[in-house]
């Protein structure tokens, strides 16, 4: 692993205008990431937390692109992405995947398991030829613990857990080195919960991923981050290895978020 960040945020800032009803003239506006910072090594996990609100999701949809950033730096793989014109990003974009909350609602219903996967290949022409579309899309399903032969089936075939895992084979399709978690556990059953934390470990020691992992259970995060960054009201207050800000949080906010969590689940006990 090199010492340079594979992702680095400094002062990023997004906020969305508040316009008149008549006119829609902007008259205000709402500041929904302020001021953050933080640095992701290749490699390693980076548990983002904070209540409802706080600014999580959107700061990761800001990294990815599908917000903007009123100010700030962007920095991936040493690429500022502010200064990227829309092809750059978009080759940038493939080594940039991100797995969503919901698995009910965020794979296509229409969509076969291949289609939805070979959707990628489709969008980025040329990263894998079409004559080995049948083969990857099993490998992929493979990797995640899916039968290959289930690749013809449709999302509601499957459970909760498993389209989950088809959600993270679709992230995998580019080869990204990044992966955003947008809460990719919290809908999930807690024993199945278990299962996908663990694939998402093992393809992190597979691979070489690097995981932006967002979550409000902070056990789960505890788990799996190696550094933890809080979040409040669109701030970061408190940005540390994981183990250090739970054992020793410094922030008045990180004290309440701990204090209000859960007992750790006896599955994430190594």
């Amino acid at each position: 692993m090199t010492s340079d960040p594979l992702l680095s945020v400094t002062n990023l800032r997004t906020a969305f205008p508040i316009r008149s009803k008549v006119l829609q003239r902007k008259i205000s506006e709402f500041v929904a990431v302020n001021d953050v910072s933080f640095d992701l090594s290749r490699g390693q996990t980076l548990g983002l937390v904070g209540e409802s609100g706080s600014g999580k999701s959107t700061l990761a949809r800001t990294i990815i692109g599908l917000e903007k950033p009123a100010s700030g730096s962007i920095n991936f793989k040493g690429k500022e992405l502010s200064n990227c014109s829309p092809a750059q990003f978009r080759k940038i974009r493939r080594n940039m995947q991100m797995v969503f909350q919901d698995p009910y609602s965020s794979l296509n219903p229409r969509l076969t398991v291949r289609d939805i996967i070979t959707e990628a290949w489709k969008i980025q022409a040329g990263e894998v030829a079409k004559t080995d579309w049948n083969r990857e899309v099993g490998a992929l399903l493979e990797r995640v613990g899916l039968d290959p032969d289930h690749a013809d089936r449709y999302p509601h075939q499957f459970s909760g857990g498993q389209r989950q895992r088809i959600g993270i084979a679709r992230a995998l399709a580019l080869n990204p080195e990044l992966i955003i978690c947008d809460e990719a556990v919290s809908a999930l059953d807690v024993s199945v919960q278990a299962q996908v934390l663990n694939l998402l470990q093992d393809l992190q020691d597979e691979l070489g991923l690097t995981y932006l992992f967002i979550a409000h259970d902070l056990s789960v995060v505890r788990h799996i981050a190696d550094n933890v960054l809080v979040m409040y009201h669109g701030e970061a207050v408190e940005y540390g290895e994981t183990e250090t800000v739970f054992t020793n949080p410094q922030q008045d906010y990180t004290k309440q978020l701990l204090g209000a969590a859960p007992v750790v689940r006896p599955w994430l006990v190594s």
